[in-house]
């Protein structure tokens, strides 16, 4: 056995402690299991939300988009750098709060309470099942790969192994495992991606010389409109590239759950700051590794594989291998976290709602646990046929989803009176509208992204939806103003207000003791 075999078993065996670890603490309760006790600090928080986001489309499907079609690739980039930020800042407090008074531990069955309709919840079950295992399904094709590159082990053994060892610390430690093994991963995929790229920057003379380089191949490598201009003038597509991950993960159930199982609302702020920090460095190295390939591998047969041939030119192999843990960081952090997701869903938006009412917590926890395993089981079979590429099933179900859920998240705490026709509206045309525009390449006459049109769709569904459902009932409307937030005014305001005031009051104070005095002489 290599040693670079040796190094990846170790850090298989570093995961499965840490799921272990958290086996005990997930026993405790269905609250412990599916969301941790809510008790998550802001550096966890931010770390796990981007590396469950990421995915091994940082590592796969991203180079290899940017080796295809150039500088393009750079659109998806510039949206993953403040995806996060966007989503923390829009979603964080507000969905916390609401989260916690309604008592849910899931974002479906948050939906449901917050628009008092089992058909949100019976809906938004059946597209997160299908379109999460199809995002991961994506992900085991991913760490088959990287597997098979690091191990030299046939592909369908590779794919066997690391899909178990994923399963086996999520089902074990439940959420707390994830989370924290996502934490742990996150720091190894920003490590690994920056060293390699480092690496290719020095060997192609920094970003001029690289712009040089492929200016000689293909000037059009350049543009931002695609390799051999197949983007030309269609700014619908260059729009939809740029929002489908700057806005998109406030749509994807198993990110915007790191809401809910923040310890506080104060958890929001650091968060943030940690997430911009981690951002910068992640977002765009995986497009300009790919544009690296293109000069130093320009006869790949894989693009999906340029990280790893990069890795292994630029160190040696003991060493490439520690860097190419982190290609397996990325497809694991985020496999654990929608393999919990859909067990969450399962057990408790589908069985615990629909089919045992009265099932316990031991009963929950089986059935989540048992739910994570057949989903597991059923993305080995289908991950073996290998479908599409990475980058286009990880953009197919990331849209899906985001088309599906984020007007719904996003009206759920700032519109009052958005009502249960409206969401329904929003999921269903969203949804279809996305796997349409996918499906018959709408975009190609169109030339708008699928993102794009599905969202324009979605808008459209919730606004003219919303006008044929009834109100909120008032509980949900006063949970709805709790959700806002102490309105505390900023201390340099509230001063300018009482300096601005403090003349009328003098005033009034004087005329009204005048008044008081005239009436005791009378």
């Amino acid at each position: 056995m290599g040693s670079d075999a040796i190094v990846f078993i170790v850090y298989l065996l570093i995961l499965l402690s840490i799921g272990l670890y958290f086996s005990r603490k997930a026993s405790k309760s269905v609250d412990s299991y599916l969301l941790g006790d809510r008790s998550l600090g802001p550096a966890v928080t931010a770390l796990t939300m981007q590396s469950t986001s990421m995915s091994g489309f940082m590592f796969l499907g991203g180079p290899a988009e940017a080796f295809q079609r150039g500088w393009y690739a750079i659109l998806y980039g510039i949206g993953d750098a403040g995806g996060s930020i966007v989503n923390l800042s829009v979603l964080g407090k507000r969905m916390r709060r609401m989260s916690e008074l309604l008592k849910a531990l899931s974002p479906i069955e948050y939906l449901e309470k917050r628009y008092e309709s089992t058909g949100i919840r019976i809906v938004g079950a059946v597209i997160s099942i299908v379109f999460l295992f199809a995002y991961v399904f994506a992900q085991f094709i991913a760490s088959g790969k990287a597997l098979e590159a690091l191990t030299g082990l046939p592909y369908e053994l590779a794919l066997i192994i690391g899909v178990s060892v994923i399963v086996i610390y999520t089902v074990t430690g439940g959420y707390l495992a994830v989370v924290w093994t996502d934490f742990f991963q996150a720091i190894v995929m920003v490590i690994g991606m920056v060293g390699i790229l480092i690496m290719g920057l020095i060997h192609v003379g920094g970003l001029s010389g690289l712009n040089a380089s492929l200016a000689q191949i293909d000037t059009s490598y350049l543009s931002i409109w695609g390799k051999d201009l197949e983007f030309y003038g269609q700014w619908g597509v260059i729009i939809g590239a740029i929002l489908i991950y700057s806005i998109g993960y406030m749509g994807l159930p198993h990110v915007v759950v790191r809401h809910m199982s923040m310890r506080s609302t104060k958890t929001v702020k650091t968060a943030t700051l940690w997430t911009a920090i981690y951002n910068q460095a992640m977002a765009f190295s995986p497009y300009l590794i790919g544009l690296i390939g293109i000069i130093l591998l320009p006869n790949i047969a894989d693009p999906e594989m340029v990280v790893s041939e990069l890795a292994y030119t630029f160190f040696p192999g003991l060493f490439a291998a520690i860097l190419l843990s982190a290609v397996m960081a990325a497809i694991m952090s985020t496999s654990d976290s929608i393999l919990m997701q859909a067990g969450t869903i399962l057990s408790r938006d589908v069985y615990q709602r629909f089919i045992h009412k009265t099932a316990n917590q031991d009963r929950m926890v089986l059935v989540s646990r048992l739910s994570i395993l057949l989903a597991g089981i059923i993305g080995v079979i289908v991950a073996i046929k290998q479908p599409p590429s990475v980058f286009a099933l990880v953009v197919f179900a990331f849209g899906t989803l985001g088309n599906s859920f984020l007007v719904p998240y996003i009206c759920s705490v700032y519109w009052r009176n958005s009502n249960k026709v409206g969401i329904l509206s929003a999921m269903i045309s969203g949804s279809v509208s996305h796997i349409l525009w996918t499906t018959f390449d709408w975009q190609a006459s169109t030339g708008i992204h699928p993102f794009l049109g599905g969202l324009i769709v979605s808008i459209l569904g919730m606004v003219i939806g919303n006008r044929f459902g009834t109100p909120p009932s008032e509980d949900v409307l006063d949970l709805f103003e709790k959700a806002k937030g102490p309105r505390i005014l900023p201390n340099n305001i509230e001063k300018n207000i009482s300096c601005e005031i403090s003349p009328e009051a003098k005033s009034i104070s004087i005329f009204v003791s005048s008044q008081l005095s005239v009436e005791s002489k009378l």
